[in-house]
C-alpha cells in the first residue's frame, strides 16, 4: 500500500509547532494502577503526554514526524532533567525491533492519516508490543465541532495548512484493533462559544495485544 505522509505533510507540522506553547494535559485512562515499563509516546509533539509519562516514572521513548517539535520536547524535557528518548520517525513504519514496549500512547495522533496509514500504524503497534502489552488511544469522533473542510477520503479532511483531519466513529475504530482485546470509551462535551453550543466528541481506546 501506498504511504502519503508527504514531504509537505512534514512541513506542515512543522510550521504548526513553530507557535505551539504547550499546557497541562491529563493522562486519562492510564490511572495509576500501571505497571511502570518501557512506554512509545507515539506521534509526541511537543511532549505534551511525554513529559508527564516520564514524571509517572515510565521509561519513555518518544518519535514525532516534525524535528520542530521533538526539539521543543528536548528542550523542555531538559529543562526539568528528565531523559527521554527522542527519534524522528513516523508511527506507521517504525524503527524498532518486535515486542520492544510494554505501552504504546497514542493520542490524537491517528486522526491526522489516511486510509492505509491508519492500518499500518495498527499493525506496527501490534508487532512492536508486548504480549500483553496495552495500547491507549485518542482520536476526533465525526460528531465532533471541527468536522468539516476539504474532504479527501470518507471522514477525512485536509485543512488550509496542509494537515489532515479524520473523524471516526465506534465501529471503525474497533475494526482495527483486531489482535487486540479492547475498551472503547466515547466522550461528548459541550463548549459554549459566543453564545453558541458546540460538541467536542473524541473516542478512547485502551487495548490489550493478545
Amino acid at each position: 500500500m501506498r504511504c502519503t505522509y508527504t514531504t509537505s505533510h512534514i512541513k506542515a507540522w512543522h510550521n504548526e509547532y513553530k507557535t505551539w506553547k504547550g499546557g497541562p494535559y491529563s493522562l486519562g485512562l492510564l490511572g495509576q494502577g500501571h505497571k511502570r515499563g518501557k512506554l512509545l509516546d507515539a506521534g509526541c509533539g511537543g511532549g505534551k503526554y511525554s513529559l508527564p509519562l516520564r514524571m509517572c516514572g515510565f521509561d519513555v521513548t518518544a518519535i514525532d514526524v516534525s524535528l520542530k517539535a521533538l526539539k521543543i520536547a528536548g528542550d523542555r524535557s531538559a529543562g526539568r532533567k528528565l531523559d527521554i528518548t527522542l527519534l524522528a520517525a513516523n508511527i506507521y513504519t517504525m524503527p524498532f525491533r518486535e515486542a520492544r514496549f510494554d505501552i504504546i500512547w497514542c493520542y490524537g495522533v491517528l486522526q491526522h492519516l489516511m486510509l492505509n496509514e491508519r492500518g499500518l500504524a495498527i499493525c506496527e503497534f501490534h508487532r512492536i508490543l508486548k504480549e500483553g502489552g496495552l495500547l491507549f488511544i485518542e482520536v476526533f469522533g465525526e460528531g465532533d465541532m471541527r468536522y468539516g473542510g476539504n474532504e479527501v477520503e470518507h471522514n477525512t479532511f485536509s485543512r488550509k495548512n496542509g494537515i489532515v483531519y479524520h473523524y471516526f466513529d465506534k465501529n471503525e475504530l474497533e475494526g482495527l484493533l483486531k489482535g487486540f482485546s479492547h475498551q472503547i470509551i466515547e466522550s461528548r462535551k459541550e463548549k459554549r462559544f459566543d453564545g453558541e453550543v458546540y460538541t467536542r466528541h473524541t473516542i478512547s481506546a485502551v487495548a490489550k495485544k493478545l
